[in-house]
């Protein structure tokens, strides 16, 4: 396998101390939903409706909160935002477990509204510091940490909500969280690359930048991670059905290992695939999943075509996303793309529940898959639409900015790499 294309990327100045920061930063960040939930089954001694009550809070705020501060981060900088949000999660993981499940349903809600915005404040920084050409191998590496650090934070905090308690858990995971605040703050990644002015931007209306191409990057990345959230919930119910609940861990691992065997393929390849495609491709190899039945072993063989595609799709959207979205406004649209991920979530796991406690553990895979394939199909409408519409445009109209920027990010299905 060609390895060229990461020693380039990593030998890009800040990327590498960048990535690691990430890692690492993220794990406390991955385990705050278990933790929640452990509190509130454990210490506030409420149901599973409770404890996916606050999770939702958080979520919703996390959504609404994501561009809200991409944009101040476009307009005041990093190291204010890092400061604000650093401060607000320290305040809320200090007091959280002493609340009230009244007072900590909306604090949840607005401890997710102003959280420390790693995820999308990497992906901007590798925009920043990566030129156009080599960014896929860069958000491959970005879409495996992503996977590194879901593999390790819930299983820390299950570990350690078992072993000592729920409380501590959700103190040391605050801890975490300051602690990766402050290793960001001590970074400073850039977010304007080197070739951009330093100063301030001009306003770009967003009629200018959110147009029907990012829009559609922005479905396609909701619908991927309404694939993934559906499945996660439907491995579970489908080895609980076979009486294999007790090797979820280990379905689940094998899936993740597959996703970064295929995060690592796609960053390492000559050709750049449209996120659409991957996007369809992952809905489609998840509709079967369920036909391998309730044992372990088939399912963790049923789940490698999708698992492989994860990664990859995750990337995809991260890099079509860097790539019409202009510098003046890209932290705001990192940040929207950071909403659409988490609405996909929040959207795909109660869906598949819902279709399997209607009918049976098979549909959950299947429910999701479909959907993820109907949002393609409309995407690519779209899509072909706009083509069309700008083939028939007179020769001396002007172009769409979003079409003069370069190439097509959801298409040509395989583009030829232009490094």
């Amino acid at each position: 396998m060609n390895l060229k294309p990461y020693r380039e990327a990593l030998a890009l100045p800040g990327l590498r101390s960048l990535l690691l920061v990430s890692v690492l930063a993220r794990i406390p960040l991955t385990a705050t939903a278990v933790a929640l939930t452990f509190h509130v089954l454990l210490d506030l001694d409420r149901g599973y409706g409770a404890a996916g009550l606050v999770g939702a809070a958080s979520t919703v705020g996390s959504a609404l909160g994501s561009p809200l501060l991409g944009r101040l981060v476009d307009r005041r900088g990093l190291r204010p935002v890092l400061v604000l949000t650093t401060v607000a999660e320290g305040v809320f993981w200090a007091t959280a477990p002493t609340l009230s499940y009244l007072v900590l349903l909306p604090a949840a809600f607005l401890a997710g509204l102003v959280a420390l915005p790693v995820f999308s404040v990497v992906r901007q920084s590798v925009a920043a510091l990566v030129p156009a050409d080599r960014r896929r191998p860069a958000y491959a590496l970005d879409s495996m940490s992503v996977e590194l650090s879901f593999m390790v934070g819930p299983a820390l905090a299950v570990a350690l909500a078992t072993a000592i308690s729920p409380r501590v858990t959700m103190w040391a995971v605050g801890a975490g969280i300051v602690s990766s605040g402050i290793c960001f703050w001590l970074l400073n990644p850039p977010t304007r690359g080197a070739d951009e002015p330093a100063g301030p931007y001009r306003k770009v209306p967003r009629r200018e930048w959110l147009t029907p191409r990012l829009l559609a990057v922005l479905a396609v990345s909701t619908a991927a991670t309404l694939v993934l959230g559906g499945t996660d919930v439907a491995v579970v119910a489908m080895l609980r059905a076979g009486g294999e609940v007790g090797w979820t861990g280990a379905v689940l691992t094998v899936w993740a290992m597959v996703s970064l065997v295929g995060g690592f393929a796609y960053g390492a390849v000559s050709r750049t695939f449209s996120p659409l495609v991957l996007m369809a491709m992952l809905s489609l190899t998840t509709i079967p999943v369920g036909l391998g039945g309730a044992h372990w072993w088939l399912l963790c063989l049923a789940l490698i075509p999708a698992g492989a595609l994860c990664a990859p799709t995750i990337a995809s959207t991260s890099d079509a996303v860097s790539r019409l979205a202009p510098a003046a406004v890209r932290g705001e649209a990192m940040g929207l793309h950071g909403s659409a991920v988490t609405v996909g979530i929040a959207v795909g796991a109660p869906l598949a529940g819902a279709v399997i406690d209607a009918s049976a553990p098979l549909w959950g895979f299947a429910a999701t898959g479909t959907i993820g394939l109907l949002v393609a199909l409309v995407v690519l409408l779209v899509e072909l639409r706009e083509r069309r519409a700008v083939a028939d445009r007179p020769e001396d109209a002007p172009v769409p900015a979003d079409r003069a920027a370069g190439p097509d990010p959801l298409g040509p299905a395989v583009t030829a790499s232009t490094r």
